[in-house]
């Protein structure tokens, strides 16, 4: 494979790796943030500050449940790519 095909895939896996490690954190706070402007707007109340605390929360447990393997992913793509620098190197 030569190089610019390699750093084509690269970007490619570069793209996937982000689209998994912020698919979590965006997804809870989206629906965090819908369930607390449909209660809003049932209720009448419009207060901006009241969505930033239950988000904050949710995104806290989403770190905590799912941060290992989302480091765990972003060290897999980093040796990777490491490993294609040592190999390009040679």
């Amino acid at each position: 494979m030569d190089e610019m095909s390699l750093m084509l895939a690269l970007t490619d896996q570069m793209l996937w790796v982000t689209a998994l490690v912020a698919a979590p954190v965006l997804i809870s706070s989206l629906a965090v943030g819908m369930v607390i402007g449909v209660i809003q707007a049932a209720t009448s109340v419009n207060e901006q500050t009241l969505t930033f605390v239950p988000k904050l929360a949710v995104i806290a447990v989403v770190l905590v449940i799912f941060g290992a393997s989302m480091m765990a992913l972003v060290g897999d793509f980093m040796q990777d790519i490491f490993t294609e620098i040592a190999r390009i190197g040679k």
